[in-house]
Formats: C-alpha cells, structure tokens, sequence
C-alpha cells in the first residue's frame, strides 16, 4: 500500500505500504461437461485487522477497517503487486468480525494464474496482500490504549484512520499470520457438480464445510428473492440433484420437510423456508447493530437488503471521531524535523520528549540510517535556493546554507539556528558534568547589565515597637550594610574545520559543544572557588566567624563548636541573627567523616581509654557538600583540614552569584567561518559574577592548631 508522498528533485519516494494476511488453498481441478469449464473460485481472509510491523513505518500499523473505502466489489487480484501479473478479480469484498474477507474467480489467461492454481493443487500455502492508499493515520502514543476493529491495542502504534483499498495480490510470504482463505473449482450447472465454498474460519487450520448451494433446475422454480447468504448446516438437494459431491464420494441426504404445502415439491418449500429464516435473522441483525439510533438508515438497511457486515461497518463509521487525524502527507522537511533527526543520528537521551512522535517518525523515514553533516548543510541549502546536487563545491553548500546568497531571501530553513539548538543540548551536557557544588551554597542573582548592583541589609530600628493610641507607627531606619556584585563575559571559540566537513562528521557538532559547554562549568567554578577561598579578610576572630585549634577537627565535639558559635551570632544591633545553620562544607579527606556525622545514630569511640558508644547529636541535622576545590594548591586559601558551617543560602547567604537576565548555563551562537577559515565556527560565552556577601551566614574551622 503505497504511503502518500511529497515529491522533489532532492527526496527519494518513500517505499510502498502493503498489509499482508496468510492464505491457504484448496485447489480441485474444475470439472468439465459437454456445456464447458468451470472457473476457480477463492475466498479469502485478506487481512486480520490486527498490528503489523511495515517497511518504512517506526512503529507497528493497523489499518481500520471501519475506514476502509472499498471502490467497488470487482477488485483486481494480481500475483506480487505487479499489475502485469494478473490473476482474476474479486465479487464480494466485506467486513466480517473484525476481518476482510474476499471472494471472486482465478479468470485471467496467464502463466501466473496458472501457476496459483497448479502450486494450489500441489499444497503450496499462498498468502494475501491488500494494497490500499493511506489518506489519513493517527499516532497513538506509548502507554495510551485505542480501540480498533473490535479490538484493544497499547502504543506505540500507527492507525490508519482513513483508506480506500486498491487490489489484492497473491503472496508467498506475507506478514499476518493469523488468517485463512480456501480456493475451490466451479463447474457449470449444467454438469451436475455444485458450486462450492469453503466455510470462513478465523484460524489458519480451521476445517472446511462443502456446502451444496443449487439444485436441480427441473424441480425449482426461479425465486425472485436475494440469494440467501451461507448457512452453517447444509440444505439438502432435491432427489433430482446430483447424488454426491464430486471428489468426496459422500451420498446427498435428503432432509424430510414437516407440513410440505401439498402441490409444491419438497425441495421448493424447505428452500422458501430456509429464504424466510435467513431474511427474519438479517432484519434482526441489522435492528440489533443500529439500536433505534439512526431510524432513517436502519429503515434504508431492511429495504435495501443489507447484510449485517455492511449493517455493522455503516455502524462503526457514524461513531468514528469527527476530530482531524494526522496526514502523512505531510512530508516536509524543515528545522524542526532536521533538529530531530541530527538528535536521534547523535543517540541524545530524551529526544522523544523534546518532539512531537509525528516528527519524530517523519525525521526517521525520511534519514534511515541517520542525517550526515554534509545532508544536513545540503538541505539547508536546497532550502535558500541553492541549484547544485551534490557537496562537490563545498563553499558555495556552506554560502548557500547561511543565507550569504541572494536566493536565501526565501529560506525555510536556518542553519545557524539549527546548529545553535542542536549544539546547545550538548552544550549543556558539558556543563553540567563538572562539579555544581558552588550552586548549592550561594545565592543566586539576577542582574540586566553589567553595573555594579549593591544590596542593603536592613539593621537599627528594624524591630517591632508597640503601636501608641491612635495607631501611629515608628519609623525604622536603613542601615548603611552594603553588599555588592557585578557580571562579567567570559568565552572561547572553536571552530568545525572543512576536513570534519568533507568527512561528513555529525559527532564534529556534538563533540565542540561539549567542550564548550564543559569549557564554561570548569570558568564559573574557577571563579566561584577563588572568590570563596579568598577568604581572611571574610571569617575572622573578629567576626567569630574563625575557629582555630586542635580541638577544631570534624568531630562530635568539633561540630558542636562551630553550631555554638554559629547560634551565638548576632548582628548590628547585637541582636541574635535567629538562624540556624544548614549545610556542612568539607573537602574531599572530610567527606567519609562528614557521612558518618549526617547519617550515624551513634560513633563509638575504641581507644584504650574510651571503650564506650557514644550517641551522635548532629545525626541528621546538616547537608554534607564536598568541594573538590576546597583543599587544591592551585587556590589562594586552600586547606585540607578546614571545613564550613553555612546557613542556607536563601536565608543568609556568604557569597552570591550574579547572572545576566537569569541566563545560568552558557550560551552557544554559530555562523559560517570567516574568509582565512574553511568550516564552521561555534562561539560559547557566559556572563556572571561573583562576590562574597555577610560573614554571618557560616563559619570556617580550621580543623588544626
């Protein structure tokens, strides 16, 4: 089944869609009279109505039946799809169950249709192939159920809502295996042979009935009702009849008719019977499918004779939802589809929730296999106008791509920007894959240029006094606390030179951003660390920010210490600041001694002269947060023994980070090189800043004499 497609000199034409059901044959040779041959009949389960996996689709299709159009009941059957290989047509095409079943003549006079028929009589399991044109599909997302063709399915799935069907192909491999189609031999009236069907059976083994379905034409008149349909118990002919179905020597028994009018043969009576029952059944069928909800239509089923499949179909289409499904002609490749198709070529974890599934589907059909980077600057390309087919002339591809021409007036497509995109996600997979310990422990700001901003502290009259008679209140008063910060820019270039280009490296635009990006954490905590550590001037005696001494070691009794001197904080007017602390700061060689502190019930000492358990007081009190900064010779301040006790940053914070517009992870930006450069250059920058804020926020201990 061909999918729809939008054709240019530039995309190839996606692959043909075709859903396949297993068949299986029973092939009699066609018996011949003075009068002539008969033909070979088939009946067929074409298709199961269940998922199956088809070329050039991601994920499983089910084709609904309820929106199947079926043009007329003559429908070709050919062998493979070729229209140059006829085999016959069809006469009846309808729903059954959930199922398409059809049935027609072998009646085309070609070696393929002979060699059905000969392979058929010789046991070879044919299959089936529909092909039908797909108009509308919806994608049903993984995890969410949908109901199709009577039956329940979970996604991920593809659901071809709306199709109209094309011809039948025989097959010698199909992809549904859970059908069943029998094809038999027709003899003329004349010969005495009945025409004769298999009974439909939803299983591939299931056992065939051989129904006699004419009788004597001597003995029955013409009747002017629709043929009756077939029946599970057989009618018996009429004693004129032929005596045995041919091929299986089994005698014809006739059935005794009760009450037989007098004047009419008894073969006549139990066939207007069987008329009357088959006829009551269909009207009840059809009542029991439109349930009084559309009066006009089920009126128009009885008058027109409907079967209860077409009755049950009609049904099925008027509870369709009206809501517009996705159309897969829609085949347009712009920069959202090549953003996703450069991210799922690179492997990028989380690319399913960052695109719709349809374009996701669209970006993997159209790049099997995964988009270059000489693919992705062609389309780009193409896009502004560019004529050429190939990367021969790779400067004018990269001229084209950025829009340097005058045709790009009309570009869909930007590359810079999907370069930028693209090349931010792997930018910020480098930075955050250095240390973020900086972010746990400041304050963050939010500044709009590059000025120096100052922050107040409120102190002096900043407490509450009893409002006098006549609701006057006091005024407090500002302090003359300042603190201040100011952004900075930091960046690096790189540059994608023309030998990544002319060896269609992808990994070129994943493997420079994430230098980029890692290029940016390690400056940021470059800078944070050195402004922290610089820190003698910070927490000082003075201050009773400072504790010095061998009794300063992280220890029960040193962290007791510091919480003391912590809480004992008061600020300008010698008021307790009220807070407590939050977060226990140690470097690499305090981090096993700073777990057992958070996370033990108890520490038992075993020295000689202290064998005896001792209750940890600070079990669970303090966030442990190792720098690995901390204790490096490359810093001003360095220690290996000093650690930190800070108040949440939020509360009261010793040092803050500024960033311009709130902007807290770097920015990539990418342009075609300049003339003395062949490539692509990429260019990283951040603006932040850093500065140390109230010394009250925390205490340093400096865990030695």
């Amino acid at each position: 089944m061909p999918t729809p497609s939008v054709m240019s000199e530039a995309r190839p034409t996606p692959a043909p869609l075709c859903l396949q059901g297993t068949t299986e044959f029973d092939v009699e040779a066609a018996g011949e009279t003075a009068g002539g041959s008969g033909l070979p009949r088939f009946r067929m389960v074409a298709y199961t109505g269940g998922p199956m996996r088809v070329a050039g689709w991601r994920h499983p299709v089910i084709l609904d039946l309820a929106g199947l159009a079926i043009p007329s009941q003559a429908r070709p059957i050919r062998f493979a799809h070729d229209p140059t290989s006829g085999v016959g047509h069809t006469d009846s095409l309808r729903v059954e169950g959930g199922v398409l079943v059809a049935t027609g003549v072998i009646s085309r006079d070609t070696p393929t249709a002979r060699e059905v028929v000969t392979s058929s009589k010789n046991g070879f399991p044919w299959q089936a192939s529909i092909g039908a044109a797909v108009e509308e599909f919806e994608f049903v997302r993984e995890g969410q159920a949908v109901t199709v063709n009577g039956r329940s399915f979970v996604g991920p799935t593809n659901v071809v809502r709306k199709s109209t069907l094309g011809e039948i192909s025989f097959v010698d491999l199909g992809a549904d295996g859970a059908t069943s189609a029998n094809v038999l031999a027709t003899a003329s009236p004349s010969s005495g042979v009945h025409s004769m069907d298999a009974e439909f059976s939803p299983t591939p083994n299931a056992t065939t009935s051989v129904l006699p379905t004419a009788v004597s034409p001597n003995t029955v008149p013409p009747l002017q009702a629709a043929t009756p349909p077939v029946v599970e118990h057989p009618v018996a002919p009429s004693p004129a009849a032929a005596s045995s179905v041919e091929g299986t020597g089994t005698p014809a028994r006739p059935v005794e008719p009760v009450g037989t009018p007098a004047g009419l043969p008894q073969a006549t009576v139990a066939e207007l019977r069987s008329q009357a029952a088959a006829e009551v059944e269909r009207i009840a069928a059809v009542r029991r499918h439109f349930s009084g909800r559309w009066p006009q239509l089920e009126a128009q089923a009885i008058r027109e004779g409907w079967s209860e499949q077409r009755a049950e179909l009609t049904v099925l289409r008027e509870l369709r939802p009206t809501a517009p499904a996705v159309h897969l002609r829609d085949n347009t490749v712009n920069s959202t589809v090549l953003e996703a198709a450069c991210l799922l070529s690179s492997k990028y974890a989380g690319v399913e929730q960052l695109f719709e599934p349809q374009t996701l589907d669209l970006a993997a059909r159209r790049f099997r296999g995964g988009i270059g980077l000489q693919e992705l600057l062609l389309e780009a390309a193409w896009a502004n106008g560019y004529s050429g087919r190939n990367f021969r002339d790779s400067r004018a591809v990269l001229r084209s791509a950025f829009g340097r021409d005058v045709e790009a007036a009309f570009s869909t497509i930007d590359i810079g920007q999907i370069l930028a995109t693209v090349s931010n996600k792997f930018l910020l997979e480098g930075f955050f894959s250095v240390e973020r310990v900086w972010r746990n422990i400041c304050a963050v700001r939010n500044v709009t240029d590059f000025k120096t901003v100052t922050s107040y502290r409120l102190i002096g009259k900043d407490t509450y006094e009893q409002v006098a008679p006549g609701g006057e209140l006091k005024h407090g008063t500002l302090g003359n606390e300042t603190y201040t910060n100011k952004a900075d820019t930091y960046g690096l270039m790189l540059s994608i030179d023309r030998r990544d280009i002319i060896n269609d490296d992808l990994g070129a635009i994943t493997t420079v951003p994430r230098k980029l990006g890692r290029g940016s954490g390690l400056k940021i905590n470059d800078v944070f660390w050195s402004v922290f550590l610089n820190n003698a001037a910070f927490f000082t005696a003075a201050n009773k920010t400072l504790l010095t001494g061998a009794d300063t070691t992280l220890t029960i009794d040193g962290l007791t210490k510091a919480e003391v001197a912590f809480m004992d904080q008061v600020d300008s007017d010698n008021q307790p600041i009220g807070l407590m602390p939050a977060i226990l700061l140690v470097p690499t060689s305090l981090s096993a001694v700073a777990s057992q502190l958070f996370k033990s019930l108890e520490l038992r000492d075993n020295t000689p002269n202290a064998k005896f358990p001792i209750t940890n007081p600070h079990q669970g009190k303090y966030r442990v947060e190792v720098g690995r900064y901390l204790a490096n010779s490359r810093f001003s301040g360095n220690s290996s023994k000093a650690w930190y006790l800070l108040a949440e940053p939020s509360d009261l914070p010793v040092i803050e980070v500024a960033f311009l517009n709130g902007q807290e992870s770097p920015t990539i930006e990418t342009a075609d090189a300049d003339f003395n450069v062949l490539g692509i250059q990429m260019r990283g920058f951040h603006d932040f800043g850093v500065s140390l804020q109230d010394y009250r926020g925390g205490i340093r201990c400096k865990g030695e004499a």
